[in-house]
Order: C-alpha cells, then structure tokens, then sequence
C-alpha cells in the first residue's frame, strides 16, 4: 500500500497550477535541479582537487556554485505564490501560527543537521562534540528565516509593499554595508558590517570558521537582502499564474531575467557581487539568472512539451529537504566509520576512484556518484508515494 508521511508544514509545497490540478512540472525541474547540484558541489571526493566552476568565489566573484543556494530561495517564493493562496483566505491567526510553526522547526532541523553526529574522531579517539561551540546559523535556518519573514511581508503588505520592501531592503543594505563598514575597504572579510552584527548578537564559537576568521555567510544581518530572493520568487510564482505558460510569458520573464543581471553588472562596480556578504549586486545577478533558467525550463517544458527528460529532477524536487538533509546526514556518517587512518567516505574514495582516474576527474565523479545514490533514494521513495513535508 502507497503511504505518503506529511506534517502540516511545508517549506517548499508541491505545487498545483490552479486551473488544471497539475503539478508545476517547470519549477519541479527546477528545484530539482538545484538540488542535484547542491549535492555534487557540497560533497567532492577531496576538497583539494575541485574543478574551479565547483567553488564558491573566493570572496567577490561569482561561479555556478554561487548560484545554487539563492536559486533554492528563489524556489521557495516561487512555491509560495501558491500555497500562500490558501492561506489568504485563512484567519490572520490560524496563518500566523503555520508560518511560525514551519519556520521554526526548519530552523531546528538546521540546528540538528550542524550538531549531528554529536560525536567527533580525533587523536584515535570519538569523543562527544562540544555543543556550546555549535554554529548556530546554516542553509537551513537561513532558508526558515527567508520563507517566514518573507511569508510575513507578502501576507500583511501584498504585492506592491513586498516590492518597496524588497527596493529598500536592497538599497538599505547597501547604505548600511557602506556606512559601519570599515574604510577604506568596507566590503572585506575582516572590515564588513555584516560581521560586527553578527559578532554583536553571536560568540564567536557559534559562528562559521571556514574563512580563517569567526565569519558566517548565513549571518544574521546578511540575511535581509536574501528575503529579496525569495520575493522576487513570488513574485514569477504569481505572474505565471495571472498570464499562463505561454510564450509571451517566457518572453517576459526572460527579458526580466536580463534586466535583473545588467542592473546587477552596473551595481557592481560599486557593491561587487559577494555571496558571502549577500550583496545588493549578488541578489539581482542571481534572481536574474533564475528567471532566465526558469523560462526556458518553461519554454521546453509546458510551451513545447519536451518533459521525457524531466523525470530524473523531479525525484530531487518531490522530496528536496529530506535529500538536502539525507546528503550531509549520509557523508558525516562515513567520515566516522574508520578503515584504518580514513573515515569511510575518505577509503572509497581512494580505493574507487583514484585508483583509475586522477585528481579532479575522480573528485568530480565521486560527488556526481553520490548524488546518484540519493537520487536513488528518492526514486525508492516516490515509486513508493513517500514524500516527506516540512
């Protein structure tokens, strides 16, 4: 017998065009997509040999890894163009308390995910993790605070005040970089104001260490230009909505996309592009390319009908949290297991891949192996009609 195991909480619904009853087979693809390349970016055979598209900018810059997280935003105001129909029609408390309730348990899922496996291996020895140094913010809880105050801001200032709230959002964050940053370089690791807010409400301990200093690019203040992603998500979700999958539709959204990524060039030159700081710049480059790869996944897939290809990203786009969870959940496992000196993960990796392929062609194919896994087990899942909601 099929089971499907739900909650009343949804981060990223699965969606229904109104009309038809259909499910939004474009953004399916499209989350899924992100998906499967959050998976391959985040888990390489060895983080030393990474082929350079593969990376995260060094500081400012951009590559295709950038692009990854903002666009799982942008898919999630996407999926709330929808499901925020419902909740319209629903009593402010009753709305109230599903948003809060979903954002904080997404949020508490994120916790889990920074703290599992509570144990560590070091000097030959597990040993139980010290959780008062546990990084408080992640993908997760940035992903929980987005949906729940952007949810917030839709809700209560409909369209055209979640668009002043997004122009002011993005031109107040710049001020506010610009201003409390140190000079002469206010956008740089050590000197940004994106740090000293967080330093101010945070312990160091509790903040990301993999820049050399207590820096966390899922910060607090760094995530109020985010909120934008997500609205601007939204705000596609409903326009497609309101016009139809037509090719005027595709058009529109295309030509938008390129306005979004030629402001964000002009923008710039004077707030570059970061992911780790979030900048102005960074939102509109990234939103600008979601709505350029929206379309044409649109265009071939509900304008020109091209779906056989489609099957194998909606597998990650019908169960996106639990795989996005399962990944990290699986790869810490691994590393705990020993074979002699290497976690598990570290002995399959040298033992079937290096052996025949050589530096970043057997990173590359250990990651894209490991993605195969989960997908894997998402298709278990949904041949089985098992699709876990958040």
């Amino acid at each position: 017998m099929a089971k499907t195991f739900s909650s009343s909480v949804t981060a990223v619904p699965h969606i229904q065009i109104p009309k038809a009853g259909q499910r939004y087979l474009a953004l399916d693809v499209l989350r899924g997509l992100t998906i499967a390349l959050m998976i391959v970016v985040n888990t390489p055979g060895s983080w030393e040999t990474i082929y350079a598209p593969f990376r995260h900018a060094e500081w400012h810059g951009f590559t295709v890894t950038d692009l990854v997280f903002p666009t799982f935003l942008f898919v999630v105001g996407n999926a709330m163009s929808f499901s925020l129909r419902k909740m319209e029609q629903q009593e402010t408390s009753v709305f109230l308390s599903k948003v809060l309730k979903r954002t904080a348990l997404i949020f508490l899922i994120g916790l889990f995910l920074n703290a599992y496996p509570f144990i560590t291996f070091t000097d030959g020895a597990y040993a139980l993790k010290d959780f008062s140094a546990l990084r408080i913010m992640g993908v997760l809880q940035r992903i929980a605070l987005c949906y729940g105050l952007g949810a917030l801001i839709i809700y209560f200032l409909k369209i055209r005040g979640a668009i002043v709230f997004s122009v002011l959002a993005l031109l107040g964050y710049w001020a506010i970089m610009y201003f409390m940053g140190a000079h002469p370089e206010p956008y740089s690791l050590p000197n940004n104001a994106a740090l000293k807010f967080d330093l101010s409400l945070l312990p160091e301990k509790n903040l990301y260490k993999g820049y050399g200093i207590p820096f966390d690019p899922e910060g607090l203040l760094s995530t109020l230009p985010a909120i934008v992603n997500v609205i601007m998500g939204y705000l596609a979700g409903v326009y497609i909505q309101k016009k139809g999958n037509t090719q005027a539709t595709v058009k529109n959204l295309c030509i938008a996309g390129f306005l979004a990524i030629t402001v964000g060039a002009f923008w710039d030159g004077v707030f570059p592009i970061n992911k780790p700081i979030w900048t102005s710049s960074y939102v509109l480059h990234t939103v600008g390319l979601d709505l350029v790869i929206l379309s044409a996944l649109m265009l071939f897939i509900e304008v020109a009908k091209i779906r056989n290809w489609t099957y194998f990203f909606e597998v990650f786009g019908r169960n996106p949290l639990f795989i996005y969870a399962m990944s990290g959940i699986l790869v810490k496992t691994m590393s705990l297991i020993r074979i002699g000196d290497a976690g598990l993960q570290g002995w399959i990796y040298q033992h079937g891949f290096t052996p025949w392929l050589e530096g970043k062609n057997a990173s590359l194919l250990f990651a894209i192996s490991y993605m195969l896994v989960l997908w894997l087990i998402g298709y278990w899942m949904d041949r089985r009609k098992i699709y876990l909601k958040v």
